[in-house]
C-alpha cells in the first residue's frame, strides 16, 4: 500500500511520534493505522525500558491543595534538570498530585508493604472467604486476585488514573516518559486532610478532588 503525507500526518496527530518514525510505522503495517499505532508504543516501551537504569536524580517537587482542605506533595525524578522544568513534566507532576489527594494512595508500590501488613490482609480475606462458604482448597487462588486488587486501591503505582482509568498511573508514567525520552521515576509522596485522626462530620473531600482532577 502506498504511504501518503497524509497518513504520515494522520498518524501523527494520533502519536506525537516524528515524521520518519510514523512513516517506517506505516511501511512495517502496511498502512494499517491500527497496527501502526502499536507499533509506535511498542517502540516506544522499548526506549522507556532502555532508560530504565539511566540515574534520575533531578526531577521537582510539587504540591497541590484543595480547597484549603486536602493536599498532596510528591517528588518525581528525572535524568535532567532541562526535562524537569519541561511542560510535559511540570503538566505530568501536576496531575500526580492531584490523583494522590484524589485517590488516597498509601504506599507507592507493593515492595513498600511491610510483610505484616500482606499478612493480616491475606487473614481477613481468608476469613471472609470461609464465611462466604468459599471451599478452603479455592482460597489460595481466589485470594491472589484479592491481593492484586488490595494493591490497586493502596499502591500510587497500581492505581487507575484518575483522569483515564484505563491507566494505571504508572501507565501514564510510562507514556509520559516515551514522549520526553529519559527515565522518570515517582520517588515519595505524603497526603494530608484537614482534621484528619480527629473524629468529626464526615466530609467525602477525595470524591471532590477527583471530580476536579478528572474535569467533571
Amino acid at each position: 500500500m502506498a504511504i501518503t503525507a497524509k497518513l504520515v500526518s494522520e498518524l501523527r496527530a494520533k502519536t506525537g511520534a516524528g515524521i520518519m518514525d510514523c512513516k517506517k510505522a506505516l511501511v512495517e503495517s502496511d498502512g494499517d493505522m491500527t497496527k501502526a499505532v502499536e507499533y509506535l508504543q511498542k517502540k516506544s516501551l522499548a526506549a522507556v525500558a532502555k532508560r530504565a537504569g539511566k540515574i534520575a536524580a533531578e526531577g521537582a517537587v510539587y504540591s497541590y491543595i484543595h480547597d484549603g482542605r486536602v493536599g498532596a506533595m510528591v517528588e518525581v525524578n528525572s535524568e535532567t534538570d532541562f526535562v524537569a522544568r519541561g511542560d510535559d513534566f511540570q503538566a505530568m507532576i501536576k496531575n500526580i498530585a492531584m490523583h494522590i489527594a484524589a485517590s488516597n494512595p498509601i504506599y507507592l508500590d507493593s515492595s513498600e508493604i511491610p510483610a505484616e501488613v500482606t499478612d493480616k490482609q491475606k487473614e481477613i480475606y481468608a476469613a471472609q472467604l470461609l464465611a462466604e462458604g468459599k471451599p478452603e482448597a479455592m482460597i489460595e487462588r481466589i485470594m491472589i486476585g484479592k491481593i492484586k486488587k488490595w494493591h490497586r486501591d493502596v499502591c500510587l503505582l497500581n492505581q487507575d488514573y484518575v483522569k483515564d482509568d484505563k491507566l494505571s498511573v504508572q501507565e501514564y508514567v510510562t507514556e509520559v516518559a516515551s514522549t520526553i525520552k529519559e527515565n522518570i521515576k515517582i520517588r515519595r509522596f505524603v497526603r494530608f486532610e484537614l482534621g484528619e485522626g480527629i473524629e468529626k462530620k464526615e466530609e467525602d473531600f477525595a470524591a471532590e478532588v477527583a471530580a476536579v482532577a478528572s474535569g467533571v
